[in-house]
């Protein structure tokens, strides 16, 4: 039996097993297969408190190694069921808990195409700094008009031949700072007003239809169009909007025993230092119903 379980290895995971842990809880992080989230693909931290500049991997591995000297479990496994009488399920075990702390954060949000899924890893990926060496003096293409797009599309600029940067308004949401880098690299051509009709191949991406009727003949196509709550696990249990958790400023949901951090929660802001300021308030608001309950 735990005193807390935490499902979720990234910034808000991993802060509330700090205080968890520091706070005398037995603690547990159900961390999914990769340790750390999405922000392990990121190259360059740059707006977290103490760090010029830091990879996400990085920084996830500085702050799970700060968790793990504070005696906290970090297992590898992917919660599958929570359950009404308090047990998280996996693929392998169950773990029992006093308290529940929901940090899953986001997962990639689809084309939605035929061909996408069946070409992922095939030609299609989500993540340039994984991929993007597999497509090294190719053709490639990315989707998407935020900075996660924008600096993805930069990063394939010094590897690939030539990268087409495909968004469907005319102007980016990204920062001004991407935007400039963008328009000034030769090697990115810009598609604006477009999205991707189809995806051509057999058995791997060969090209590309955009809805302007232009064909791409590219071998790799990233798809990096924002994010969406995991919010299967927890959908039935819990008040939800749209798939984030409803939760106060003191990170409590609708279930007293439950708690939430990150970005799967329904907030204004979502970014690595507020993450990591829910992972304090709901570690602290789940020992204090710890304290309550004995």
């Amino acid at each position: 039996m735990y005193d807390v379980v935490i499902i979720g290895s990234g910034i808000a995971g991993l802060t509330s097993a700090i205080y968890s842990a520091r706070a005398g809880h037995k603690t547990i992080v159900i961390g999914g297969p990769t340790l750390g989230g999405q922000i392990i693909n990121t190259l360059h931290v740059e707006n977290y408190p103490g760090y010029k500049d830091i990879s996400g991997f990085d920084l996830i591995n500085n702050i799970a190694s700060q968790v793990k000297e504070l005696g906290v479990e970090i297992v590898s496994e992917e919660a599958k069921e929570i359950t009404s009488d308090k047990k998280v399920i996996t693929e392998n075990n169950t773990y029992s808990f006093k308290s529940l702390i929901i940090a899953t954060g986001l997962e990639n949000r689809s084309l939605g195409l035929e061909n996408e899924k069946k070409f992922l890893g095939m030609g299609v990926s989500v993540c340039a700094t994984c991929d993007g060496n597999f497509f090294r003096g190719r053709d490639v293409a990315i989707v998407g008009g935020g900075n996660t797009a924008l600096e993805d599309a930069l990063y394939l600029a010094n590897i690939c031949n030539k990268v087409y940067l495909i968004h469907r308004r005319n102007t980016f949401t990204a920062e001004k700072y991407y935007v400039d880098k963008v328009y000034a690299n030769s090697k990115i051509e810009l598609c604006l007003s477009e999205e991707v009709k189809s995806i051509n191949g057999e058995d791997s991406l060969q090209s590309i239809t955009l809805t302007s009727g232009r064909e791409l003949n590219i071998d790799g196509l990233f798809v990096a169009i924002g994010k969406v709550p995991n919010s299967k696990l927890y959908e039935n249990l819990v008040e939800t909007d749209n798939g984030y958790i409803v939760s106060n400023e003191k990170c409590t949901t609708s279930v007293p025993y439950i708690f939430v951090a990150g970005d799967c929660r329904k907030k204004s802001v979502r970014q690595l230092v507020t993450a990591a300021s829910d992972g304090a308030v709901a570690a602290l608001s789940a020992s204090k119903y710890l304290e309550r309950e004995k």
